[in-house]
């Protein structure tokens, strides 16, 4: 990755983290809006856990601070996303130069 890239990925990352440290203290305890429905339509009671839950209502298992545990749930999911950015724009990278490399192999010479 160019040092040019790497800055704007690194700058890109500190602006999410910073949008997180300060948005996420004011995350409001309300339902949201699936589950106010459900309150409202009586069916919330029967709602169950996903198979797999990571982070729990946006927060960290075993962080006792609410506010730093929402935060630290808000860069972990940054972090997850950017990776699967980064991820994605690799592999389409690398097929769009087999796709290349294969298209100038066909041609051949005149």
């Amino acid at each position: 990755m160019r040092r040019r890239n790497l800055a704007l990925l690194a700058g890109g990352l500190a602006v999410a983290l910073l949008v997180v440290f300060a948005l996420a203290p004011n995350a409001s305890a309300q339902p949201d809006g699936l589950e106010r429905v459900a309150e409202d339509q009586g069916f919330a009671d029967r709602a169950q856990d996903g198979p797999l839950s990571l982070l729990p209502d946006y927060t960290i298992p075993g962080v006792e601070d609410e506010t730093l545990s929402t935060i630290l749930a808000g860069a972990v999911g940054v972090a997850v996303v950017a990776a699967i950015a980064l991820l994605a724009g690799w592999a389409l990278r690398a097929r769009s130069a087999r796709r290349e490399a294969h298209d100038a192999a066909s041609i051949g010479p005149p």
